[in-house]
């Protein structure tokens, strides 16, 4: 138990590391102009018409840092900054998150299966926390609970990891189309792809800790019943 709560540190620790050195890139980045002048929508618009899809709609959305594509009403969301912006920054972020459009256009089997999770984690995600609660207080009546919330904390754990291609791949399709379209310059393209590397990063720090959290839980459980 001591072990995976040692570790559970640990990875906090390099998820706070990595989420600073994310900031600080993308600030970095920002302020380096694109040398063709295109915004992150031109961007995105380009590389959706590009890839033969014309049923996404690229928008803006509050926030920073707040970029997705939702693949229930087929729309690309950029912030402000990444929308409106005309930077190496807003040029990775458009066109990984259009590379997340293609990946749904073409039936990509990691994203499909990460689609097919959601419904069940946005329901289990609003009793998992209390189910695990009520198993440790619990533990030295019933295990039951606790077992209950570890397998749903388990689904919770395999969604972190089903992510991880999902994203890996939609950074791989943006870099080759920013390259091989001419939206980068080489030192622009490097700078885009460190930024998405660090962005990356994030998620499977994410992983690494639901993977933590995880074994943690399983300890006290598994301590139980011994």
């Amino acid at each position: 138990m001591a072990g995976a709560y040692f570790i559970g540190i640990i990875v906090m620790a390099i998820s706070m590391y990595v989420q600073w050195r994310l900031k600080k890139k993308f600030e970095e980045y920002s302020q380096v102009g694109l040398s063709n002048g295109m915004s992150g929508k031109e961007i995105a618009e380009a590389m959706l018409r590009a890839s033969n899809i014309f049923d996404v709609r690229v928008l803006s959305v509050e926030g920073r840092l707040t970029d997705h594509y939702n693949p229930q009403d087929k729309t690309v969301n950029l912030s402000p900054d990444v929308y409106h912006g005309r930077s190496v920054a807003a040029a990775a972020v458009a066109s990984h998150e259009c590379g997340h459009a293609v990946q749904h256009a073409t039936a990509y089997a990691w994203l499909g299966m990460r689609s097919k999770m959601v419904p069940f984690l946005t329901i289990s995600s609003k009793y998992m926390q209390w189910i695990i609660l009520l198993g440790i207080i619990m533990i030295n009546t019933s295990v039951i609970p606790l077992t209950i919330g570890v397998a749903l904390f388990a689904v919770t754990t395999l969604f972190s990891f089903v992510t991880l291609p999902v994203e890996y791949d939609a950074s791989n399709r943006a870099l080759a189309w920013i390259k091989s379209n001419g939206i980068v310059n080489e030192r622009e393209y490097v700078m885009s792809a460190d930024a998405l590397k660090w962005a990356a990063r994030t998620y499977l720090v994410a992983a690494l800790g639901s993977l933590a959290t995880l074994l943690y839980y399983v300890s006290l459980l598994m301590g139980r019943r011994d």
